[in-house]
């Protein structure tokens, strides 16, 4: 394993772009090694609260809301028969 000072010297050899990229590179790598994972990390969601009009039973029917724009937006009169009949 190499030792610190080492590395240290080998880092101050380089062109400061290249030292820049090396420092980039140690942080990308704490980011990805050294988190700890959190176990009661729940994402926040409540800015979308309220953000848009829907349904008040979308969360349990979507498939069906789903379904029926579909059905609407294929049979419209711009778009009927533009794939379907091929």
């Amino acid at each position: 394993m190499l030792k610190l000072d080492t590395i240290q010297t080998d880092i101050a050899a380089l062109p400061a772009d290249a030292q820049q990229i090396v420092f980039d590179l140690v942080d990308v790598l704490k980011k990805r090694y050294l988190q700890v994972p959190s176990e009661n990390k729940v994402q926040d969601w409540s800015d979308f609260i309220g953000c848009m009009e829907a349904e008040p039973d979308l969360s349990r029917n979507h498939k069906t809301y789903l379904c029926s724009f579909l059905y609407g937006y294929l049979m419209s009169a711009e778009h009927r028969g533009c794939c379907l009949d091929s």
